[in-house]
């Protein structure tokens, strides 16, 4: 195997976390449509999850990409959750059960997942699934293995130092969070990139954020580029940095899979009076009170309560940019009439352990409840 095809990745890659839905199942129909759209434009990387749609992003990912194409033409990446393993046992067990899920015979791609200071790595650690997954290259089930991370830059130096075996390393990066504290996608990215070591891009629209900003930010950047869309802005600021080897989009339908299309056929790098704008749209985006939740809806899962967390403070940070309460409040009544209230919140603080954002959510929801359980 050449080591070198790490560096054959298309530079967009398909996120498989928010995936069409209907009825509340993954829409396979749509979904492969989106997946020949992709494959037809001659891009090749597929994300998933042990995680994503409670489980069944994998198995769409043999629906609608292995049954349907060769091997050989696309590259597919997964993870290992630290969050479900209980012994070392559970390795494996994972491991195989995403290789029926997903109907492979190994993955080109394979990340210990959600890497962070605290309980994922020190899981990691514990089980020694860095030597684990070494041996499964070893074994030819991985072609190459990374981590993604959402931990603080010292531990990401910790980790690279301790394991110099890692190939690659998922970071989320955008330009809002560049200077972000609690993200600080800036700094990860220096570390990375002063080491040589190849990245792949989470969230870098931020869950949707940057595809639509307030009014006169979205009318700033539409006057520097009237025929691109806001989205595209945020995909190129990531595309133009050096050491970026593939940006994941999570896309979940035709429009936004055409519009990334575009972007990344004959890619376009940020000039510097782009920068310029971006960097002042930045500052603006920097200094308004806004929530950073992503949609990634780890937190949903495990809710004892099934509160919709990410749609509560999609709405909160509706109130908070236009002052909009009354359509907000119609939106919540509709989201919340079978249940899952912001005032159903328990406390048990289940989904600020799993929350990539470190948000706090428990706090959050109370502020939402402030304005919408009425």
């Amino acid at each position: 195997m050449n080591q070198n095809d790490i560096f054959e990745n298309s530079k967009l890659g398909f996120g498989m976390m928010r995936l069409p839905e209907q009825d509340g199942k993954i829409d396979y129909d749509h979904v492969c449509r989106m997946v020949d759209k992709y494959m037809d434009a001659g891009m090749n990387y597929f994300d998933t999850a042990y995680v994503y749609h409670s489980g069944n992003s994998e198995i769409a990912a043999r629906e609608c990409l292995v049954k349907r194409y060769p091997r050989d033409s696309f590259r597919l990446a997964t993870k290992l959750p630290a969050w479900c393993m209980k012994t070392p046992d559970d390795r494996d067990r994972i491991f195989n059960e995403q290789l029926e899920r997903t109907g492979v015979d190994y993955f080109d791609f394979y990340l210990l997942h959600s890497l962070e200071d605290g309980n994922n790595y020190d899981t990691y650690e514990k089980f020694d699934c860095f030597e684990w997954g070494m041996q499964k290259k070893k074994e030819g089930k991985i072609r190459h293995f990374g981590f993604s991370f959402h931990g603080t830059p010292a531990l990401l130096e910790q980790v690279l130092d301790k394991h110099p075996e890692i190939e690659f390393v998922q970071i989320q990066l955008n330009y809002a969070d560049w200077k972000n504290p609690l993200v600080q996608s800036g700094a990860l990215y220096e570390i990375l990139h002063s080491r040589n070591i190849p990245m792949i891009i989470m969230e870098p629209v931020k869950g949707g954020t940057l595809a639509s900003l307030q009014p006169a930010l979205e009318q700033k950047l539409k006057a520097a580029r009237p025929q691109s869309s806001i989205a595209s802005w945020a995909l190129r600021f990531v595309g133009s940095l050096p050491g970026v080897l593939t940006i994941l989009s999570g896309m979940s339908n035709d429009e936004q899979m055409d519009d990334n299309i575009r972007t990344f056929t004959d890619f376009e790098p940020l000039s510097e009076d782009e920068q310029k704008c971006i960097a002042e749209v930045n500052e603006v985006m920097f200094n308004s009170p806004l929530i950073g939740c992503t949609a990634c809806r780890y937190c949903c899962d495990g809710c004892p309560s099934s509160i919709n967390i990410p749609e509560i403070f999609r709405i909160l940070n509706t109130i908070r940019l236009y002052g909009e309460e009354w359509r907000s409040s119609n939106f919540y009544q509709g989201l919340t009439a079978q249940g899952g209230k912001a005032n159903d919140c328990l406390e048990c603080g289940q989904c600020e352990g799993v929350c990539p954002q470190h948000l706090p959510i428990i706090e959050l929801l109370k502020e939402a409840s402030e304005h919408l359980d009425r």
